[in-house]
């Protein structure tokens, strides 16, 4: 068998459990991934300002972010590479997107923050990193590395399906299984893109073989379809379901913390 070098994995729904939290016996097992050298990379939808509160979980490595747009230093707490889709794509895709689509409420994650329309309204109902509530206009100002749509009548599938007839290819649709959210990216850029670009500039260079991933929703599918083992969590979307190479206990049961103790006792 390939030796395994990295092990990516998805946050929430996946690592996570349903409430949010991380069990002592899943923070143990990244300890002991941490001190055998076992790189452990969190690719996860999140914006970097929600990484702070995963900075114990014992992975004190880079965190890729916003579905590939940002790259966080867990360390130094530090954004420290980005993706973006520049002030001209982001003020066309957000008037479109109002224009074509009635009912819409629009925010952006930029460098900057978050920054939502006023009826934008937060699922999470947080408040930490907003840095504007405005016109679209107004959040049109800032590059971004992601746009989010909400609307309150449509499905999280119907919000993917409008919002990809609206950018028409000029940018990456994805949702990652939040409720009546689609998230826009620049073009290309996924979490198999931030991953690969990541393995490639390793010492030596990391192999798709040499990567095991989890993971649970839709915008998993490109780092699932890239590298070498690809895992479901057993609460995971469908789709992923039919694609992972394995399927292992869910997030509430620790399913990948039990996976990587059992992989760390075959290196061993």
């Amino acid at each position: 068998m390939t030796q395994v070098r990295v092990v990516a994995t998805d946050c929430d729904g996946t690592l996570l459990r349903t409430d949010g939290t991380v069990s002592a016996y899943t923070r143990a097992v990244l300890a002991r991934c941490d001190r055998e050298g076992l790189d452990v990379v969190l690719v996860t939808a999140r914006p970097p300002r929600w990484m702070d509160e995963l900075a114990d979980l014992g992975v004190s490595g880079l965190a890729l972010c916003g579905n590939g747009a940002f790259t966080y230093d867990m360390a130094t707490r530090e954004i420290v590479g980005h993706r973006l889709m520049g002030r001209a794509l982001v003020s066309d895709l957000l008037d479109e997107l109002k224009r074509e689509l009635p009912g819409v409420q629009l925010a952006t994650e930029s460098l900057r923050g978050f920054a939502r329309e006023p009826d934008f309204e937060r699922a999470t109902g947080r408040a930490d990193g907003q840095w504007l509530v405005g016109t679209v206009e107004e959040i049109a100002s800032e590059p971004a590395g992601k746009i989010l749509v909400r609307h309150s009548e449509w499905s999280t599938e119907e919000i993917f399906r409008q919002v990809s007839r609206v950018v028409r290819g000029r940018a990456e649709v994805s949702h990652s299984g939040a409720i009546q959210l689609g998230e826009v990216s620049a073009v290309g850029v996924t979490k198999a893109l931030a991953l690969s670009t990541w393995c490639a500039e390793q010492h030596p260079p990391v192999l798709p073989e040499e990567v095991w991933a989890f993971g649970d929703m839709p915008n998993d599918l490109p780092m699932l379809e890239w590298v070498g083992r690809a895992h479901a969590v057993a609460n995971a979307h469908t789709d992923v379901l039919e694609l992972a190479d394995v399927v292992v206990a869910s997030n509430d049961q620790d399913g990948v913390a039990r996976t990587l103790e059992e992989l760390l006792a075959a290196r061993a």
